[in-house]
């Protein structure tokens, strides 16, 4: 299985598409693209699927980018340049160049065919494709072990929901032996798994295609007028109205809990959730599993650091994730998450928050319920989160009362 595995990877190219606004994470993605919105204090989005690349043996990777992508692109340079060409490892940002059209990507199956040459600078066979803002798990070499073993065109990782819920989603039909029979996106009635009654398989965004049937369907549509923008609403239904061989995998997830994780963090409030489900006592998503580390960027940061003074002075953390180079000095910090280099100075209080990079909380300072993105300076005295007009006045507070404030912002009274 080994030798087998080890084919199968050396033949298999990784494409992440990463270059989405993010509108509903807005202000933290005003000047970066959602896969680089920092998540744990110490990672950006798309570490997860990159690690799961690394876990997984994939060294053949791709990202291709778009929209404000310098910080995206810093990071993958920064903390991604590990592979080595001379054995036939990479990965390479890229951005869209009008090779064929005047236009950008314009939806995942476009970003793709604009790249078709880049299949033909190596001699692989199959290709992974991944949204690079998912959080999760996975390992996709046994997904491309099904893939072979099925002689499938296309493989479609799929995960299971409540069938009530799964109007959320785009929903894959299958039959007994998980061959897919339709693909309906947020269907009113969606169908159930055959033998699992209640539940429904909806797509996760992972695809494993043969490349020579991918370059054919994409080219055949292009040339024949057919609208192939995206995998969900046009190139998969073709493709199963043609009648090419497609199966469900089921998503086999490596965070080892009895729930499987899988997270689209798509709003500020489920950004937030699944962040602050990080600091629980039994966290839903385990970054603590040495057998599948979540690899970031490793800068020379100095430990974090509490400072105690006397009477209430008493620099304190509860049940919250501090990272290198922070400092809480004579505050009070309590579910929440520090990021690099934060100062929590006197008296300040710090709750239910994320607050990120190099921020500094100024004394007297009483924070509830925010994200603050990074190099943030906020003056003495100042309380956010506790008045909810206040707060909307000068900044975005979410459906659920979250109070962002965004990158850089500078103070003004």
């Amino acid at each position: 299985m080994a030798y087998i595995g080890s084919s199968l990877l050396r033949s298999t190219l990784t494409m992440i598409l990463a270059g989405g606004l993010g509108e509903r994470l807005k202000p933290l993605t005003e000047h970066r693209t959602k896969p680089s919105v920092p998540f744990g204090g110490k990672y950006r989005i798309i570490d997860f699927a990159l690690s799961n690349c690394l876990n997984s043996g994939f060294r053949k990777i791709y990202v291709l980018t778009q929209y404000k992508s310098d910080s995206i692109n810093r990071h993958i340079y920064e903390t991604w340049n590990i592979f080595n060409p001379e054995l036939g490892e990479f990965i390479y940002s890229i951005p869209p160049q009008q090779k064929i059209s005047n236009n950008w990507y314009t939806g995942t199956a476009n970003a793709i065919y604009q790249n078709l040459n880049l299949t033909e600078d190596h001699m692989v066979d199959n290709m992974l494709v991944l949204s690079g803002d998912h959080i999760y798990k996975m390992d996709y070499l046994k997904m491309l072990q099904y893939h072979i073993e099925k002689k499938a065109d296309l493989s479609i990782a799929s995960f299971y929901v409540p069938k009530d819920i799964a109007n959320r989603f785009g929903v894959i039909e299958i039959d007994k032996n998980y061959r897919v029979k339709s693909f309906i996106e947020k269907p009113e009635n969606p169908p159930e798994v055959p033998d699992k009654p209640g539940q429904s398989f909806v797509n996760m965004g992972i695809y494993i295609f043969n490349v020579k049937v991918m370059r054919n369907i994409l080219t055949e549509m292009e040339k024949g007028g057919v609208k192939n923008l995206d995998f969900g609403s046009h190139v998969i239904p073709k493709m199963i109205k043609d009648g090419y061989n497609i199966y469900s995998y089921r998503f086999v997830d490596e965070n080892k809990k009895e729930k499987p994780y899988w997270v689209d963090v798509g709003t500020l409030d489920s950004y937030y959730a699944a962040s602050m489900d990080l600091i629980s006592v039994s966290p839903d998503f385990n970054l603590y599993d040495s057998s599948w580390p979540i690899r970031s960027a490793q800068y020379q940061s100095p430990p974090a650091k509490t400072i105690s003074h006397e009477g209430e002075r008493v620099g304190r953390a509860f049940n919250s994730l501090i990272t290198d180079g922070s400092i809480i000095s004579g505050g009070l910090v309590e579910r929440s998450i520090l990021g690099p280099h934060v100062r929590v100075n006197s008296y300040s209080y710090v709750t239910d928050s994320i607050i990120m990079d190099r921020c500094n909380i100024g004394r007297h300072t009483r924070i509830r319920r925010a994200i603050i993105d990074k190099n943030v300076v906020i003056p003495e005295g100042v309380e956010i989160g506790f008045d909810s007009n206040t707060d909307k006045k000068r900044f975005k507070v979410s459906e659920t009362g979250i109070v962002i404030i965004p990158k850089n912002y500078i103070w003004e009274w």
